[in-house]
């Protein structure tokens, strides 16, 4: 049995291309980096492997929203985009007080992240074929003092977009990091991602 709980990216991804991906393989990864995805988790290598800015032999440098893909091409995407967004002061200085958004990719502020999120989505829409599926890991954060449950909104624009919302897996986090600013906590310091299964077809799911 396969459930809805990994301890790791490649069991997760594993999982969705096993019951979800009618081939069984990754047609595209458009946020590549260095495949740590595919490294010693037995998950084969994507057809496709593109970056914004490409750091290994064989990636395509491309943006997300902009593919160099026809219409209806491919059957599955995996979709790691960043998830943080601040150009603050400790972005600036030479400390600990904002190591993880040091560490990862940034965007200038929520909006344009999200955005970056939704232009994305229907960049994906247009190449995948119908009942083709997007892999998408998210996350939600607390940003200046403020809480952004991503993955609701993530859902909620795919949803509007045609996409199908066909499963949810949780990953869990062995450890955090953790800025100074954080000390003084007043969230749930989030100790899981997502990833969302998104299917190129108009269902809806009426709750009401």
């Amino acid at each position: 049995m396969i459930k809805s709980i990994f301890n790791s990216d490649g069991e997760a991804i594993k999982a969705a291309l096993d019951i979800h991906s009618t081939k069984g393989f990754v047609d595209v990864d458009p946020t590549y980096s260095i495949g740590n995805f595919y490294r010693k988790t037995g998950i084969e290598e994507p057809k496709l492997k593109f970056d914004i800015a490409p750091q290994v032999e064989g990636v395509i440098q491309s943006d997300a929203r902009n593919l160099p893909l026809d219409n209806e091409c491919v059957d599955t995407i995996v979709f790691d985009p960043p998830f943080l967004a601040t150009m603050g002061k400790s972005l600036q200085k030479d400390d600990a007080s904002n190591i993880i958004a040091k560490r990862f990719s940034v965007f200038p502020n929520e909006q344009e992240l999200h955005q970056f999120y939704i232009d994305s989505l229907k960049e994906f829409y247009r190449i995948l074929r119908n009942k083709g599926i997007v892999i998408f890991k998210c996350q939600d954060k607390v940003s200046s003092g403020k809480q952004y449950l991503s993955h609701v909104f993530i859902i909620n624009e795919a949803e509007r977009l045609g996409f199908y919302t066909k499963d949810i897996g949780i990953l869990l986090a062995k450890s955090r990091i953790m800025a100074q600013w954080q000390k003084n906590q007043k969230h749930f310091r989030k100790f899981h991602s997502y990833y969302l299964i998104l299917q190129k077809q108009n269902k809806n799911i009426k709750y009401v």
